[in-house]
């Protein structure tokens, strides 16, 4: 872990993916209830909606690999839009270059370097 102080940018983006992967996991296994739908599909969103969930809950803990298996995730986003029409890959390449801007920052390069210690 890191010397610096984690900065509000990867505190948001942290929690953001933290809440996007609950609520995503709870709606869909929700849905998943009400169909009597228990397949593939529903054990691969709800590992997708898991690992944000992972990805979020290390950021704020200064883990380097969880800020690039956030934008991964987010990636993997952009590629699975293109089934859904261009609108969405627009929005989904909009958030990653954001969320990359941000945690690709000098701020947040320091914040994920690991810990010098003090001398």
């Amino acid at each position: 872990m890191s010397n610096a102080k984690r900065p509000l940018s990867v505190t948001i983006i942290g929690c953001i993916y933290i809440l996007t992967g609950t609520l995503g996991l709870v709606f869909h296994l929700r849905e998943s209830a009400l169909r009597h739908e228990w397949g593939y599909g529903i054990m691969l969103i709800s590992l997708l909606e898991i690992v944000a969930i992972i990805a979020g809950t290390y950021m704020l803990r200064g883990a380097n690999w969880a800020r690039w298996l956030a934008l991964a995730w987010m990636a993997f986003h952009v590629v699975i839009s293109f089934w859904e029409g261009w609108s969405k890959v627009a929005a989904h390449a909009a958030f990653l270059l954001i969320i990359g801007y941000f945690l690709l920052r000098r701020q947040a390069n320091e914040y994920f370097s690991p810990a010098k210690p003090l001398s």
